[in-house]
């Protein structure tokens, strides 16, 4: 498996696991939050059983941090089950095209998929919140909400409408504003620009004036390239760094108000999960749980790295949205949103968890983490 980690993963003798110590314990132990997962490692039981098992992403393969925290979510079902459960990852495009991993697991023709669930928004708007929406959830806000906040318990509700388990197996966390290939200085210069957004921002660019146009992650390069596209976003400084988007577009506009946090996931065939004894589950519910934990250092060691490259090596020009812009975009982000919650019962429901799950989470992080960064960059020098 491509992996960027030398010390994961780790292989675990099986006779550990079914014994109900170990890793699975601790797998157990992880899962046993108020988020829809059955009451108790007590009842972990079962023995497990040999499975092949195909997983399909929306991902290039092998492609840093997206693309391996697939291949990572599969190897550590794999290795928490002594190789019982051997799963088989396809990228983007090998079985099925990227927007396509959704019905092919929905229908049973893969097993599971890795991807960002604001791209089954043409099967409900309310997919979005549980990967990003404009203006909302940083990384941390995200995990607690999904995790404690009752947001698995919805998810899980939206999901089985399309015969889908879901589990949170990454975060790329705050994203970066996008790649422009001329300057913009204010709202004005947005008009008519388009922009690779997908997701409730696509929409948000579109009220702000933009063409927002929505294409898979292999397809972006050669659409900046001939020009189908003026500016795209990608995910932060890593990942766009290896797209080589600094070839094509110089600007670099942060902040990217339109994933804050954007949290990845996996998505199981209900009718399979159903089949899996409660031991199989809790392997499942761990790998995914510890490769979306792994992936937030991942992207934060990563990040940082790639800025310097970007600036350093290839001469990016890091910029500041323009004031006018933002304040446009969070005023029609607050539109959007109240919109997408009337499309039904179920949308409505998840935007005032995920409303009240905010508020909370901002009162807090203004007096934590914010007021803690703003001392920081003034007081202390590296």
């Amino acid at each position: 498996m491509t992996n960027s980690n030398s010390d994961d993963p780790i292989k675990f003798p099986r006779r550990k696991l079914i014994a109900g110590g170990g890793i699975l314990g601790a797998a157990g132990l992880a899962a046993g939050c108020e988020c829809g997962v059955p009451a108790g490692i007590e009842n972990i039981g079962g023995a497990i059983r040999q499975r092949e098992l195909k997983m399909v992403t929306t991902w290039p393969k092998d492609f840093p941090g997206l693309g391996t925290m697939a291949e990572r979510t599969a190897q550590f079902i794999t290795d928490m089950s002594g190789g019982a459960m051997s799963v088989r990852v396809f990228a983007a495009g090998e079985l099925v095209p990227a927007f396509e991993s959704f019905d092919a697991v929905s229908d049973g023709a893969a097993d599971l998929y890795h991807g960002a669930e604001y791209y089954w928004v043409g099967k409900s708007p309310a997919f979005a919140y549980f990967t990003a929406v404009p203006f909302g959830m940083t990384t941390s806000e995200i995990m607690a909400w999904t995790e404690f906040g009752g947001g698995q318990q919805l998810w899980d509700e939206l999901s089985a409408k399309f015969n889908i388990k879901p589990f949170a197996a990454g975060n790329t966390l705050n994203q970066s504003g996008g790649w422009f290939k001329r300057e913009i200085n204010s709202l004005e210069d947005m008009r008519g620009l388009k922009i690779r957004m997908p997701g409730l921002g696509g929409e948000v660019l579109r009220r702000i004036g933009a063409s927002a146009v929505a294409i898979s992650g292999g397809e972006i390069y050669q659409a900046l390239q001939s020009g189908a596209i003026d500016a795209t976003e990608w995910v932060g400084p890593w990942n766009d760094l290896a797209f080589g988007f600094y070839n094509e577009a110089k600007y670099y506009y942060n902040p990217g108000f339109h994933e804050p946090g954007a949290q990845l996931g996996v998505g199981l065939n209900l009718d399979l999960w159903n089949t899996l004894n409660s031991t199989e589950q809790a392997i499942i519910r761990g790998a995914c749980q510890w490769a979306n934990n792994l992936s937030v250092a991942e992207y934060m060691h990563h990040n940082a790295a790639s800025l310097d490259q970007l600036v350093d090596e290839h001469g990016v020009e890091l910029r500041d949205m323009p004031e006018d812009v933002l304040e446009a975009a969070a005023a029609a982000s607050k539109e959007v949103l109240e919109e997408t919650a009337e499309h039904d019962d179920l949308t409505r429901r998840i935007f005032e968890s995920f409303k009240t799950s905010l508020s909370k989470s901002m009162a807090w992080n203004g007096v934590s983490e914010e007021a803690y960064m703003s001392a920081r960059r003034k007081y202390i020098s590296l």
